[in-house]
C-alpha cells in the first residue's frame, strides 16, 4: 500500500519528480510552457510538509498575482497542505509590515496608496506644470520603475541624459523634457512624504529597510519563514530579490521556477538575469529543467521551439502526442483518437478590417462545427487593435469578451473622439473625409507620426490612430456624416457578451493562460515588434512576447497580418523564422 507521502509523487513524470524530492538547499526548476511547473511545485511543497521536512506555516510560496496565489492555494488545499503562506510580494511585505510597524515605529503604519495618479496630478500644480493624464500614468509607471530597479532620483535622472548618438538611453515620458520628469518626481516623493504616505513600491522598500535595520524583526521574520518558493521567477525585479534576500538572510532553503523565454516585463524592472545566474549564485544548487510540454500539439511545440531557438535560457519543449482523451467534445480528432489537427498557419490581408472578418469567419465555423466559444482567443499587441475586431465579432454574431482591458469604444480617449467629432460632423462641410476626421483628431492629440516612447501617451495615440484608420474602410463618398453614424452604431452595438464567449486579450494579458484554439492577429512590423522597440534588447522582449502567444495555444495556431490601405506595414521579421509558408489574401477565411 502507498503511503500518503509517495503517494503525492505518482503521477508526475521524472523530472518533476526531481523536482517535488528536492527539498533542501537551492534549487533552480527551469520550467518551459506548458510543462506542468505549477503541478510540480506545490507536489514538492506538500510532499514537505507530508514528509515532514517542512512545518507547514514556516513555508512562503510567492507569486506575482493575487489569482496565481489564489491559484497555488487551492491547489496546496486539494493536496492536503493548509497553513502555507502563498501570496504575493507585496501582499506578504504590507502583512509584516502591519504587525512590525507599531512595534518599531509606535504609531500606526502611513496610509499606503491606492495609486499614485492623483498625488501624481496635485505634485504638478505645486510646481506649476501642466500635465495631461495620459502622462501622468506614464511618469507613475517611471516612478515605479525606478523604485524597483532601486534607483534614487539623481540616478533617474542620469538614465534622462543624452548619449554620444545624441538620444537619451531612456525617453522621458510624454512631451516632457528631462528637467520636468525628474522635478515632477521630486515633488511627488516630497508631497508624499509631508502627507505620511507610502505607494505601492514603498511597502517593499520599507519592509526591506526594516528588516534589515532591526535585528529583532529579522530574528522574527526569518524564525517564522524558513522555506521559499517563488514562481516566474524571471519576473523578479532588482527591489524584489533585495526583498527575498533580507528573508532568506544566510539561509539558502530556496526553490525558484521560471523560464527566461517567457520574462515579457522588463519594461516594468523584471530581470530574467536572476534566474540565470541562480547556479552561479548558489554553486551547489539542483538544476532541474522541466522540458516536457503536455499542452500544445507537436506543430505548434516545434513553431515555438523555431521562434527561441539560440536565445539565452531558451530550453528546448518537447511535445507529448495526444490522444483520445477529448476526442468527444474536439472536432479535430477523429473517431480512432488519430489527429486531423491543421498545422499552424500564416495568412497576410490588405486591411486590418478584412484581417478582422477573416478571423471572425473562422471563429464562427469552428463553433458552428462544435468548438466551445470560451476555448478559443484572438490575441494582439496593443487594445487599440480591438476596434476592427469587436465590430466583425458583432457582424458575424460571434460573442466575445476583452479580458483585462476596458473595450475599445469604452476607452476615454475614444469616447471623446467619438463625441467631438459628432459634434463636429454636424456643422455642413465639403472637405474630404480625411481632412475633417484628421483635424479633429489632430485637436485631440493625434500626429501623422507616433509618439517615440512606450505607455499611456502611446497607448492613447494607438486608440486616435485606429479611428482615424476606420477612414480607410469607409466606402468611396462617405460624408463626415456618415461616418460618425457608423462610429455610433459601433459603439452601440457593444454590449456586454456572454459567458460563453471567445476571449480577446493582449498578448502581456494572455500571460498563464491557455485555449484549445488561437489566433493571433497584427503580426506586422510596428506592431510585432512593436514601432518603438529599437533596441536589441527591446526586440528580443517581442520575440518573448510573441512566443509567449504561441504557447496559449493547444490545439490550433493562427497568425495574421495586414498591410494595410496603401501596403504601408510588413509582415513581421519573426515570421520569417517559423517556418510556415504565408499566404496573402484579399479577405477571406485564414485556412
Amino acid at each position: 500500500m502507498t503511503d500518503p507521502a509517495s503517494a503525492l509523487l505518482e503521477g508526475l513524470d521524472a523530472a518533476q519528480r526531481v523536482a517535488a524530492e528536492a527539498l533542501l538547499g537551492p534549487v533552480c526548476v527551469l520550467a518551459g510552457a506548458g510543462t506542468g511547473k505549477t503541478r510540480a511545485i506545490t507536489h514538492r511543497i506538500a510532499y514537505g510538509v507530508a514528509t515532514g521536512v517542512y512545518a507547514p506555516n514556516r513555508v512562503m510560496a510567492l507569486t506575482f498575482t493575487s489569482r496565481a496565489a489564489s491559484e497555488l492555494r487551492s491547489r496546496l488545499r486539494m493536496l492536503g497542505s493548509t497553513g502555507v503562506a502563498a501570496r504575493t510580494f507585496h501582499s506578504a511585505a504590507l502583512s509584516q509590515l502591519n504587525y512590525f510597524w507599531p512595534i518599531v515605529v509606535g504609531s500606526g503604519l502611513p496610509r499606503v496608496l491606492d495609486g499614485k495618479a492623483r498625488l501624481l496630478g496635485q505634485a504638478a500644480e505645486r510646481i506649476r506644470l501642466r500635465v495631461d493624464t495620459a502622462t501622468l500614468r506614464d511618469v507613475a509607471a517611471d516612478i515605479e520603475w525606478r523604485k524597483v530597479s532601486e534607483l534614487s532620483i539623481d540616478e533617474y535622472e542620469r538614465t534622462l541624459a543624452t548619449g554620444p548618438d545624441g538620444s537619451p538611453a531612456r525617453t522621458p515620458p510624454g512631451s516632457l523634457r528631462p528637467e520636468q520628469a525628474v522635478d515632477l518626481q521630486r515633488a511627488y516623493e516630497a508631497l508624499k512624504d509631508e502627507r505620511r504616505q507610502l505607494d505601492f513600491e514603498d511597502v517593499l522598500l520599507t519592509c526591506a529597510g526594516m528588516i534589515e535595520a532591526e535585528p529583532a524583526v529579522a530574528m522574527h521574520v526569518r524564525e517564522q519563514y524558513r522555506f521559499f518558493v517563488v514562481d516566474e521567477y524571471q519576473d523578479v525585479s532588482p527591489l524584489q530579490q533585495h526583498l527575498l534576500e533580507a528573508w532568506l538572510g544566510d539561509r539558502s532553503d530556496l526553490c525558484v521556477v521560471g523560464d527566461a523565454s517567457q520574462t515579457i516585463y522588463s519594461f516594468a524592472g523584471a530581470s530574467s538575469r536572476f534566474l540565470l545566474e541562480f547556479p552561479r549564485r548558489y554553486p551547489d544548487a539542483s538544476v532541474v529543467r522541466l522540458e516536457q510540454n503536455y499542452r500544445s500539439v507537436p506543430a505548434i511545440v516545434e513553431t515555438a521551439n523555431r521562434l527561441m531557438r539560440g536565445r539565452p535560457g531558451a530550453l528546448t519543449l518537447r511535445a507529448r502526442p495526444h490522444h483520445g482523451d477529448r476526442a468527444a467534445s474536439d472536432p479535430s480528432v477523429g473517431p480512432g483518437g488519430e489527429s486531423v489537427r491543421p498545422e499552424p498557419t500564416v495568412a497576410g490581408y490588405e486591411t486590418d478590417a478584412q484581417e478582422a472578418q477573416a478571423v471572425a469567419a473562422e471563429l464562427r465555423a469552428r463553433i458552428q462545427e462544435g468548438a466551445r466559444p470560451q476555448d478559443l482567443a484572438v490575441l494582439y499587441r496593443v487594445n487599440a487593435q480591438t476596434a476592427p475586431l469587436e465590430t466583425a465579432l458583432h457582424d458575424a454574431g460571434v460573442a466575445y469578451q476583452v479580458r483585462g482591458a476596458t473595450r475599445f469604444f469604452d476607452l476615454p480617449e475614444v469616447r471623446q473622439a467619438v463625441m467631438t467629432l459628432r459634434a463636429a460632423s454636424l456643422a455642413v462641410s465639403d472637405e474630404p473625409l480625411f481632412q475633417s476626421v484628421s483635424d479633429v483628431l489632430r485637436s485631440l492629440g493625434w500626429t501623422l507620426r507616433p509618439p517615440q516612447a512606450a505607455g499611456s501617451v502611446r497607448e492613447r495615440w494607438e486608440s486616435l490612430n485606429a479611428i482615424m484608420g476606420l477612414v480607410d474602410d469607409a466606402p468611396p463618398g462617405t460624408t463626415f456624416r456618415q461616418f460618425t453614424d457608423d462610429l455610433l452604431a459601433r459603439q452601440a452595438a457593444q454590449h456586454e457578451p456572454a459567458v460563453a464567449a471567445v476571449t480577446l486579450c493582449t498578448l502581456h494579458a494572455a500571460k498563464g493562460l491557455e485555449w484549445e484554439g488561437v489566433h493571433i492577429v497584427g503580426l506586422g512590423e510596428g506592431l510585432v515588434p512593436i514601432g518603438y522597440a529599437r533596441t536589441p534588447e527591446a526586440l528580443e522582449e517581442e520575440r518573448r512576447l510573441l512566443y509567449v502567444g504561441i504557447t496559449r495555444a493547444r490545439r490550433r495556431l493562427a497568425l495574421s497580418w495586414a498591410a494595410n490601405a496603401a501596403g504601408r506595414r510588413e509582415p513581421s521579421r519573426f515570421l520569417a523564422e517559423l517556418g510556415i509558408r504565408t499566404q496573402r489574401e484579399g479577405s477571406g477565411s485564414v485556412r
